[in-house]
């Protein structure tokens, strides 16, 4: 019973985004333009390269930063319910808070924090 109905949930996922991206390609302009292939810096020509390429580290501590805010986003919603929850709640949470700690210190251990 229930592998039927994820196979037609699987079916109709997959049907649902052919169809999309069929109209959007068969509705979309087919206009080119070699101004829309340049690098859009304020109107000013770009001097050199446009293309470069940045540090890892960079990537590494935005998605570091990222991890950490999802983590506020996390704990807004328990912090309004928290009376409701009782210690089974504070456990959770708890829990949940040590589990990015750990991911914290593995980061900053391995010299991820550090801006170089």
């Amino acid at each position: 019973m229930y592998f039927t109905l994820l196979i037609v949930v699987i079916l109709t996922a997959i049907t649902l985004v052919a169809a999309a991206l069929s109209i959007a390609k068969a509705i979309s302009p087919r206009t080119y333009n070699p101004q829309k292939g340049e690098a859009y810096e304020c109107g000013i020509p770009t001097r050199g390269r446009s293309w470069m390429q940045f540090k890892v580290g960079y990537y590494l501590f935005a998605i570091l930063f990222l991890m950490f805010d999802v983590e506020t986003v996390f704990l807004f919603p328990w912090a309004a319910v928290v009376q409701d929850l009782g210690v089974t709640g504070l456990v959770n949470v708890l829990f949940f808070l040590f589990i990015l700690i750990l991911g914290l210190a593995y980061a900053w251990k391995k010299g991820a924090l550090e801006w170089k």
